[in-house]
């Protein structure tokens, strides 16, 4: 199994990174394995609402990561997004990613474990923490819970590390995920599968 860390944040080292890298170490002694797929600092494109991934799953625009990020979603059971704050919210790039993704991709996604972490100097992280929640619940994914809302706060790079509760919260993210995902596992063996979801569209303009 399988657990994809997508950093949010244009810094390699950055804050963000450091609440990741707790999660993978927690990850690692639960024997659960772990990837970070860094969205870097290069240009994301917005959606455009075009409407040309329907049925394929990819995003029509291929001169970013978005469709690496989708191949890789395609190999995970489990994900864990992370962001800075900006202004109160995550960074445009994660939220640029993640709608593309989502839109063409949505597959990769579906039924399978998701948690979300907002890194900040100080305030803004509970927006950011319900927003990438959002992407979550709109695709059927279990939404991994934590002993606190997934924070973590440092300014300077690398100072998360010393956010004890932070840390913790971190840590027993990586412990619930590893434990739903032996849940889903076992339950798969049972022969208990994801469910068929019902699909009906309500416009209130006519």
């Amino acid at each position: 199994m399988k657990v994809l860390l997508v950093n949010g944040s244009p810094k390699k080292d950055g804050n963000t990174a450091t609440a990741l890298a707790e999660v993978a170490r927690e990850l690692d002694a639960c024997g659960i394995e772990s990837e970070v797929f860094q969205l870097g600092a290069g240009p994301i494109r917005d959606c455009i609402g075009c409407g040309g991934c329907a049925g394929k799953g990819r995003c029509v625009f291929a001169d970013d990561v978005v469709n690496d990020l989708i191949d890789a979603a395609e190999g995970a059971d489990g994900f864990v997004f992370g962001s800075p704050v900006y202004y109160a919210h995550p960074s445009g790039r994660i939220l640029s990613a993640l709608d593309r993704a989502f839109y063409a991709g949505s597959a990769a996604f579906a039924h399978k474990p998701g948690a979300s972490v907002a890194v900040a100097r100080r305030g803004g992280t509970g927006t950011t923490f319900d927003v990438l929640n959002k992407y979550f619940t709109i695709n059927q994914m279990p939404v991994v819970s934590s002993t606190y809302w997934n924070n973590a706060f440092g300014a300077a790079p690398g100072e998360s590390a010393q956010d004890t509760e932070g840390m913790a919260t971190m840590r027993n993210i990586a412990r619930n995920m590893a434990w739903l995902l032996r849940c889903i596992e076992a339950g798969r063996a049972a022969g208990i599968e994801a469910p068929e979801a019902d699909r009906a569209k309500t416009n209130f303009i006519r």
